[in-house]
């Protein structure tokens, strides 16, 4: 099997080499903004130097003064005095301690004075330990295959910050770059994660079908619902910004696309597997009899893979679903308003993809297994079957 790998990793490695002058040629316009915290810097609190508590409109909260100093940027080491929840309301129930990190914004009135303010904690040590034991947990598990699947994981960040946020911010068509960068995003890390074999190859194909299924069906109802992309205020705040005009409509049906990309990894990859070890599992049976076996399967995973899609959508919209709520709101009157029509469009056309995705990977990879024998002599160019089955 280790040479499959390697050839896996050759052919990922060759991409990338005649896609990076593609990746990296593409020319930003310029927003004439500041980058996001340009003006913010690193600062260590020295000491608390006043503490006590505060009325905000009936809100009772702790302040604290503080002496910081500057770690970085024109004021290093200049120490500064800051103000933690005297003059506005706090949103938790930390307090600052000397040793702290924090990270505090400067600026610089008209008669040159110079005043620094608390933004943030610096979150990087707690979030560096994360990510280390995240990964260890991957490799203690999974060992090698959860090797691969951390670089699958660091080639799809790449393909989303690399390739189509920078193609979609030049003012190429959102949609088209989202379904390229997809195909290859998800084509790349299947591999990467399962190897060259045939079963890969199904569930790759079937990948591909369900994504142009999916920008179909995203196009039609975007269309059809008269949905203009404009719901999220962050993308009004995007237009005000950018010089060159960003299709809208394109943004929001990109947006669908990439949304379902992580449920259609599973998705594919465990119904192709289903299938392959169906047919080992009973070598008699036909195209019939495979394909009723393994749908009874995919039926299960297809309706627990539609409900986690909804409830993750549904997760990032709480905060809103709390607003109509208090506001005792009725629901099918304001599911017409863009911003909440566009979440439905948008869940509902994911899972149809989802859905489909059952179906055809399932008859894709079928054609696959039932021929698997006859693909022998092809073996050193399509790889073997699949893990555990090496012939």
């Amino acid at each position: 099997m280790k040479k499959y790998w390697i050839i896996t990793l050759i052919l990922a490695a060759v991409a990338a080499f005649f896609a990076w002058p593609y990746f990296t040629n593409v020319k930003l316009p310029d927003a004439g903004i500041s980058p996001f915290g340009s003006e913010t810097v690193r600062a260590k609190v020295i000491e608390i130097t006043e503490e006590g508590t505060v009325d905000m409109g009936g809100h009772t909260q702790t302040y604290q003064i503080a002496r910081v100093e500057i770690l970085e940027g024109e004021f290093a080491g200049v120490p500064m005095e800051i103000d933690y929840g005297k003059r506005q309301v706090r949103s938790d129930d930390y307090l600052l301690s000397p040793g702290d990190k924090i990270m505090v914004a400067i600026s610089t009135t008209l008669d040159n004075v110079v005043n620094a303010y608390f933004v943030d904690f610096v979150r990087t040590t707690p979030i560096l330990w994360l990510t280390a034991i995240f990964a260890a947990a991957i490799l203690i598990i999974s060992t090698w295959k959860g090797l691969r699947a951390l670089l699958s994981m660091a080639f799809s960040l790449f393909i989303i910050i690399g390739y189509i946020i920078p193609h979609i911010l030049a003012g190429e068509d959102p949609l088209q770059v989202s379904i390229i960068g997809s195909v290859i995003l998800l084509a790349v890390t299947l591999y990467l994660t399962y190897g060259w074999t045939l079963k890969t190859h199904a569930a790759v194909l079937g990948m591909i079908l369900v994504l142009l299924l999916t920008g179909a069906l995203s196009v039609l109802f975007v269309n059809f619902a008269r949905l203009n992309g404009s719901g999220d205020e962050n993308v009004m705040f995007l237009m005000q910004l950018m010089e060159t005009p960003i299709n809208l409509r394109g943004l929001l049906l990109g947006g669908m696309i990439i949304g379902a990309l992580g449920v259609l990894d599973d998705l594919v990859t465990t119904q192709a597997s289903a299938v392959f070890e169906l047919h080992h599992a009973n070598p008699s049976l036909g195209f019939r009899g495979l394909y009723k076996s393994a749908m009874r399967i995919g039926q299960d995973h297809v309706a627990a893979t539609v409900n986690t899609l909804v409830l993750a959508y549904a997760g990032a919209s709480l905060p809103m679903l709390l607003m109509f709520s208090l506001a005792r709101g009725d629901y099918g009157y304001l599911v017409n308003f863009s911003f909440i029509a566009e979440e439905v469009v948008r869940t509902l056309v994911g899972s149809l993809g989802l859905i489909a995705a059952v179906p055809l990977t399932t008859a894709i990879a079928i054609l696959f297994a039932l021929r698997a024998e006859s693909l022998l002599k092809w073996e050193q160019v399509l790889g073997p079957e699949g893990s555990g089955h090496v012939h």
